[in-house]
């Protein structure tokens, strides 16, 4: 009798969800991607992309974190640790500076990453979606202009729509290799404009997307951040000059929202029940708890 086919799983987003997502697929069984934006420019990551000219390492570097064999080793633990103080070392994440380094050496950010995967010994991919140097603009709801993603994520005002700058960057073709061979593709938990839609942007994703056959599952946020879960769930339409509804290119066969019995879930990290089996036996809770 053959062995039974390893199911594949790609998780898209950015920021702190997605390690959570990362961590419930691999329980499951799935060999398991991640698609990481590429937009992020505030903290110790904006810091290494204006000094050193390189991607952004720190949601790539929780992603390795949290699919590490052991993410509560000593190696793990260093590559999470943030220096508190220290003249040119305040805020840094000691990870950070590590696949900056490795990216000088090797003289390629996906081989850094590669190479990190090895050390924390990985049970899956961290991809990021482009190798090339974006950054995020926008407008809000108000009718003002943005740029970067630190800006935007932290703008009082609704978003209506963003872009990358410079427009349609070449997807990273890994990106584009898994998500065709995925069976299940999980969209965020995320901000919707800073984190998800961003590696929509990029040229090819949103088409390989739609073209998949996978079950595709959108995470929606517990917390409606400042509009964006109205928008994601289909209830905005155009209101506000909101016109990013069809940049993922494909709609979502599962919405996952915030289960009214998770009693125990810590705000912002809520659980969720998810209404398809995803090759289980029984429906299962997805958790997306910090540890």
């Amino acid at each position: 009798m053959s062995a039974a086919r390893q199911r594949n799983a790609v998780a898209v987003g950015g920021g702190t969800g997605l390690p959570s997502v990362i961590r419930c697929l691999l329980d499951l069984g799935y060999s398991t991607s991640a698609v990481v934006t590429m937009a992020d420019d505030g903290g110790s990551s904006g810091m290494l992309r204006r000094q050193l000219g390189m991607l952004p390492p720190g949601d790539i570097r929780n992603c390795l974190v949290a699919m590490a064999d052991d993410d509560a080793n000593l190696i793990s633990q260093l590559f999470q640790y943030r220096f508190p103080h220290g003249e040119g070392l305040a805020g840094h994440a000691l990870g950070n500076l590590v696949i900056a380094a490795l990216a000088d050496l090797t003289g390629s950010f996906p081989a850094a990453i590669e190479a990190v995967e090895g050390y924390l010994h990985a049970r899956g991919h961290v991809l990021p979606s482009t190798l090339a140097d974006v950054e995020l603009h926008g407008v809000d709801r108000a009718g003002a202009t943005l740029s970067g993603q630190a800006k935007l994520a932290t703008n009082p005002e609704a978003l209506a729509r963003v872009r990358l700058q410079p427009a349609r960057p070449l997807a990273y073709p890994p990106v584009l290799d898994a998500i065709r061979a995925a069976d299940v593709i999980v969209i965020g938990p995320g901000s919707l404009y800073t984190s998800l839609i961003p590696n929509f942007l990029v040229d090819g994703i949103s088409r390989a997307l739609h073209d998949s056959t996978a079950t595709r599952v959108y995470v929606c946020n517990v917390a409606n951040m400042r509009g964006e879960v109205e928008v994601a769930l289909g209830r905005a339409g155009r209101r506000g000059g909101v016109t990013h509804g069809d940049t993922i290119g494909a709609k979502a066969g599962v919405k996952l929202r915030q289960s009214r019995r998770s009693s125990g879930a810590t705000p912002p990290y809520p659980s969720f029940r998810y209404r398809t089996r995803l090759g289980s036996t029984s429906p299962r809770r997805l958790r997306l708890a910090s540890s």
